[in-house]
């Protein structure tokens, strides 16, 4: 397969490139500022240090899998790779199951964003991981 056919190694490479920046940038924004993080999500001051130390371990996830992203975006071929899209496609499933289904509460604005992207980092997951890699 050409990588420059659509969908082919190019696409998980910047799916890759994609989610490093995304879930990097995620994660070191609630490392850094958890309670504007949660502010800004779901409108609430939260100052309590159990969701505080959630929300900085949630970034530091967060961090982890866009340098995971990151350091395979060259390495688009290898079981490892696959295996990556696949836990990102889960990743991104999950976190718009869980904001539908009202685990964060009401949903705002940023909250549905946040599905609308999360759910198309989904689709770009399962598209890259059905191609014959």
């Amino acid at each position: 397969m050409s990588s420059r056919q659509p969908g082919g190694p190019k696409a998980v490479t910047q799916l890759f490139i994609v989610s490093a920046a995304m879930e990097a940038g995620a994660g070191l924004a609630l490392l850094v500022a958890p309670a504007q993080g949660i502010r800004l999500l779901f409108g609430s001051a939260v100052d309590a240090f159990p969701a505080t130390a959630m929300a900085r371990l949630a970034g530091a996830a967060l961090l982890s899998l866009g340098a995971g992203c990151w350091w395979a975006r060259d390495d688009e071929r290898s079981a490892a790779s696959r295996a990556l899209v696949r836990a990102m496609l889960l990743y991104n499933a999950a976190a718009v199951a869980l904001i539908l289904f009202g685990v964060f509460g009401a949903l705002g604005p940023l909250l549905w964003a946040v599905v609308v992207v999360h759910g198309a980092m989904a689709i770009w997951c399962a598209r890259c991981a059905s191609l014959a890699l």
